[in-house]
């Protein structure tokens, strides 16, 4: 059996996010999962967990990653999805100025074709430096975007804030990113 947090938070990633099938799991139209299910499937793919767990895993992850509704019967990813939900987000006016972490190996593609959303269903975007280099450094030797989000929603561009406060939008043009070396 599987007991460490980390890992347990790392597959209830991949199955609220991207992947529900891999427990047998189903997610309604609004990414929400029954709890009870998720914990039967994790504990038949060989995962230690039980509410408790699984409450602490949400209360305590630093990326607030994970939600449960009112009654602790339902659970779902905030953002980050590869499958198609309805997050039911809410457009938000972004502040001036917006950072995003990413590997400096990615840097010639972002320069040309800018940050695209790729398989998920938004790009995500920071609001501190610190924590768009924590992204980046997932990825490799990390460098931090500046995005001009204040110009970006005066060109009629929409953002959303998720829940955790990761900003969210459909892509990042080049044009409104400040490359520093």
């Amino acid at each position: 059996m599987i007991t460490d947090k980390i890992n347990i938070s790392k597959f209830l990633s991949l199955v609220l996010r991207h992947k529900p099938e891999t427990i047998d799991l189903e997610l309604d139209e609004n990414g929400w999962a029954d709890a009870d299910l998720l914990i039967q499937g994790m504990l038949k793919a060989n995962y230690l967990i039980d509410i408790e767990i699984l409450k602490d895993i949400v209360k305590s992850s630093d990326k607030q990653r994970f939600k449960f509704n009112d009654d602790f019967s339902k659970i779902r990813a905030n953002q980050g999805h590869s499958i198609n939900v309805d997050l039911k987000l809410e457009q938000k006016l972004p502040p001036e100025m917006l950072f995003h972490g990413t590997a400096l190996r990615n840097l010639d593609s972002i320069k040309q074709s800018g940050l695209l959303k790729q398989n998920r269903h938004h790009v995500h975007l920071s609001s501190d430096s610190e924590t768009a280099r924590k992204v980046g450094m997932r990825y490799g030797k990390p460098i931090v975007l500046k995005i001009e989000s204040g110009k970006m929603n005066e060109d009629g561009i929409e953002f959303y804030l998720s829940e955790n406060g990761v900003w969210l939008t459909e892509n990042v043009d080049a044009k409104y990113i400040i490359f520093q070396e």
